[in-house]
């Protein structure tokens, strides 16, 4: 996890900088509908099983992704969004609203 100082000054460029590429957004799309197998993230989203795991750890180490595994056989392993990370809602709301009336503006 980042600290303080490491983190931009602008709360935006915070915000950007934690979920800014185009994978965690597409793994936070995905982890707010449901919690998801590792399995599932990748039939779902076009993306190469090492740039997925990197993604999926880099989210768990900001607290934005909860990684729960099961003692089971064979081991199962889902992945949801942390109370930090479901926090997130308004603002995907907030995109999904904006991206839809821009493109109905063209």
């Amino acid at each position: 996890m980042l600290t303080k100082e490491e983190l931009p000054d602008c709360p935006v460029a915070t915000t950007v900088r934690l979920i800014g590429n185009k994978w965690k957004m597409l793994i936070i799309r995905n982890l707010l509908a449901a919690p998801q197998r590792f399995s599932d993230l990748l039939k779902s989203i076009p993306i190469s099983k090492k740039v997925l795991t990197d993604n999926l750890r880099a989210l768990e180490e900001d607290g934005l992704v909860y990684r729960e595994a099961f003692a089971e056989a064979p081991p199962r392993v889902e992945y949801s969004l942390s109370e930090l990370g479901s926090s997130l809602r308004p603002i995907w709301e907030a995109m999904e609203v904006w991206g839809t009336r821009y493109k109905n503006s063209l």
